[in-house]
């Protein structure tokens, strides 16, 4: 099934579970049913024949016989381990900060009451960690048997975002993926798709087992109807979530929430951890501590993330076959709300529910954050402060004493110094010297030209490629990556072709 026929599979299954989602979900029972007889009978199948191998063994005294029995028989045990563990695959709890009752009694009331609305299960681990999410998991202790335990995870950055009735609607969403009977058929179905994930990348590649690519191809005909039918199941359950999420705390909390998340997520990724990191250049360690900090920079750039222009560009986004959660849009329509910017928040979730316990998860994650990235960041500002210091003394002294080696030094540590015009002509000046070729230097001409929009920057991409063919590999993929977004995939897999293999290619 190649991608448009899966794409139309799953557009019908979409209708077909808006329609009538009660028989569609009994129709994924009965997929996955099928899926989990096939996959004890394989299991019955390996075991049936792994005996029938020790029987012959036994019973033979063929010295080639046995050779070939026993080669059969080691294939057999290793299948048969690999479907046994995939059945008893255990998956780990997911991680983060656990936190009790004791220390944050405000939030677990929130979560009491909100399952109290719902009649939803016990939740036996709450989990807050470092993202700006939140997610509810159902992980099984015994592959695919066995009972489950139910785990609330919450970022904290999400906490320090959100008004305290968004918390509750985004508690009330992911609650919903565990009341009712669509919780255990989702958990069921995802463990499955685990163990048939683990099954493929047994078989998958053999060469000359008979039974791996028996089950290899089986797998490779099943999985994409197995796919299409779960993706659209957990696609409805998101939309079930937000119906319970819009009953709990209302369609008006529930749609602040769900643009607020939106568009001051994107700016927490794209905007606020780039500038922290940008500071690795100048600082040995960060002005304010990234987690400490998050609350009061979601507030002070609120004029930044929550824009007409963010929140028009949100829903221009439609839902894709990459992501079981709708768009912003779909979403939002689906409880009937229009969207809106978000009002800025005066006393966050983090405040009304984690109190002083916020300020000590900042602590603990902004120690752990440091520990991690300590490392590589003073490394990068030792590196930046070199540039600075190669800079300073190279600038100094007039072009024309400098020796080729000394021009592609200052000129490298320009562009290292995010001084891309300064470096332009440095680069230019060496590359134009008689005594080249200077291919490392006109790499970085080629990059800095096509940074700046300026497709000449492929042809000296090409020249330095064929000054020195070891840098083949890196002026493809640049010249690839400029060319995909500006002209498109086509055209740029064929210029990356044309260079890597270096047919008739005009150096001049």
């Amino acid at each position: 099934m190649d991608d448009q026929q899966y794409e139309y599979l799953v557009r019908r299954l979409e209708l077909e579970a808006h329609d009538n989602p009660t028989r569609f979900r009994s129709k994924v029972l009965a997929v996955s049913g099928i899926a989990y007889l096939t996959l004890a009978a394989t299991l019955a199948l390996v075991a049936g024949l792994a005996l029938l191998v020790f029987h012959l063994v036994r019973d033979n005294r063929s010295t080639w016989l046995l050779f070939q029995l026993g080669l059969m028989g080691l294939g057999l045990l290793g299948v048969l381990y690999t479907v046994l563990r995939a059945f008893l695959t255990r998956l780990p709890p997911p991680p983060g900060r656990e936190v009790s009752r004791d220390e944050a009694p405000r939030l677990f009331e929130l979560i009491d009451r909100v399952r109290d609305k719902l009649k939803g299960p016990p939740l036996h681990r709450v989990v807050i960690d470092r993202s700006f999410n939140a997610a509810i998991a159902q992980v099984p202790r015994f592959g695919l048997f066995g009972g489950h335990r139910n785990h609330l995870i919450i970022g904290l950055p999400y906490l320090q975002a959100m008004s305290t009735r968004e918390m509750a609607a985004t508690l009330a969403h992911e609650y919903g993926h565990l009341t009712g009977a669509h919780g255990k058929v989702s958990a069921w179905v995802y463990r499955q798709r685990v163990t048939f994930g683990a099954l493929m990348d047994k078989v998958q590649g053999t060469d000359g087992d008979w039974l791996d690519s028996l089950l290899h191809a089986g797998l490779r005909r099943f999985a994409p109807y197995f796919n299409a039918y779960t993706f659209v199941l957990s696609r409805e359950d998101e939309y079930q979530a937000d119906a319970a999420a819009s009953h709990a705390a209302g369609r008006t909390a529930n749609a602040s929430s769900l643009c607020r998340g939106e568009l001051l997520g994107r700016w927490f990724a794209e905007d606020y951890w780039p500038r922290l990191y940008a500071q690795a250049s100048h600082r040995a360690s960060p002005l304010l501590p990234p987690f400490a900090a998050m609350q009061a920079a979601f507030a002070a750039n609120y004029g930044e993330w929550s824009t007409t222009e963010r929140l028009d560009e949100a829903l221009q986004r439609r839902s894709d076959l990459h992501d079981t959660h709708p768009c912003l849009r779909d979403r939002l329509d689906a409880i009937e709300r229009k969207p809106a910017l978000p009002l800025p928040v005066e006393k966050t979730a983090a405040d009304m529910l984690l109190r002083e316990f916020a300020d000590v998860l900042a602590r603990e994650f902004d120690e752990a954050w440091w520990a991690e990235e300590r490392a590589e960041w003073q490394a990068h500002y030792g590196k930046q402060s070199e540039f600075r210091r190669r800079v300073a003394e190279l600038s100094a002294r007039p072009l024309d004493s400098l020796g080729p080696f000394e021009l592609q030094e200052l000129g490298t540590a320009l562009v290292g110094c995010g001084r891309d015009r300064d470096a332009r002509p440095v680069l230019e000046y060496l590359l134009a010297r008689p005594d080249g070729p200077f291919p490392r230097a006109r790499l970085i001409y080629g990059r800095l030209l096509l940074g700046a929009g300026d497709e000449r920057g492929l042809e000296q991409l090409a020249r330095a490629a064929g000054e020195d063919e070891r840098l083949t590999e890196q002026c493809a993929r640049d010249g690839y990556v400029w060319l995909r977004k500006a002209r498109g995939e086509a055209e740029a897999a064929d210029w990356a072709e044309r260079l890597s293999s270096r047919a008739a290619w005009p150096l001049a």
